[in-house]
């Protein structure tokens, strides 16, 4: 993981939202499911998605 640097942050951040566009990519997902990452230490341990959804549900 990356360490966060701070010093190169603006106070503020102004965006164009004329310029924006619509996500290429979020007709993939399906609406009855929600994607997350993982950190990549997690990722390493639940490698599938039904091992995910066993611990979560075991919580």
């Amino acid at each position: 993981m990356l360490p966060i640097v701070w010093d190169d942050m603006l106070p503020e951040y102004n965006f164009d939202y004329r310029k924006a566009r619509p996500n290429r990519f979020a007709a993939q997902f399906d609406k009855k499911h929600l994607v997350v990452s993982l950190d990549p230490d997690v990722a390493k341990v639940f490698t599938t998605p039904e091992s995910v959804n066993a611990v979560l549900r075991a919580l």
